[in-house]
């Protein structure tokens, strides 16, 4: 009997040790968690506080910006109004009897043209036929220009149209300003000098 009881006390002893053990555990971990707790929303406040205030301070910065300004548009030009027509008439003063003599011209004179150079009889305006190109039977008609003075002699010629021989054009140049003469052309009965177009022919069947 001393033995169970002696046995029974240091059981009880034992559990309300581990009672108190238990307790005090529980409390240590509940001041632990607090503590984790407290810490934590201390450091989230900490955190939270300089990012707040630097929204706020950003957003309070955007407010005192100036708004931009409004875009700018080009002008369109001014309607076009058509102008109104408008006729004006007046009647025209009446033409005194002075204006009307100083409007009228006289007439022009009317200018007769030049009677042509005329060639004068019995006279040779062939000229010679080239020897090498009568051998080289080289034919054609050459279109001079001659310019008759006043006294019908040739002072002036050219080639007005080739016969295709240089040596033909040649020869009836030479011959026009050697030797031709014509009776003068005229003009209101007065001996004029003009330009006069002749056709000097080439063939050799004409020099047989």
């Amino acid at each position: 009997m001393g033995a169970y009881a002696s046995y029974n006390r240091s059981k009880t002893v034992m559990s309300r040790r581990a009672m108190g053990f238990m307790a005090t555990a529980a409390f240590h971990i509940l001041l632990v968690y607090g503590l984790i707790t407290g810490l934590a929303r201390s450091v989230v406040e900490v955190i939270k506080g300089p990012i707040e205030t630097k929204i706020i301070e950003e957003i309070q910065d955007e407010k005192d910006e100036p708004p931009p300004p409004p875009p700018k548009f080009d002008k369109p030009p001014p309607p076009f109004v058509p102008l109104p027509d408008i006729a004006i008439t007046t009647e025209a003063p009446a033409a005194t009897a002075i204006t009307q003599a100083t409007s009228v011209r006289p007439p022009a004179p009317v200018v007769a043209a030049p009677t042509p150079p005329r060639p004068i009889r019995n006279r040779n305006y062939q000229p010679e036929y080239p020897p090498s190109s009568k051998r080289a039977g080289e034919e054609g008609s050459v279109i001079l220009q001659v310019y008759v003075g006043l006294d019908g002699k040739v002072t002036d010629a050219k080639v007005a149209q080739s016969s295709g021989f240089d040596k033909l054009d040649e020869a009836a140049l030479k011959e026009a300003l050697r030797s031709w003469k014509y009776t003068p052309a005229t003009q209101g009965g007065k001996p004029v000098a003009v330009w006069h177009t002749v056709k000097v022919t080439f063939k050799i069947e004409n020099e047989r």
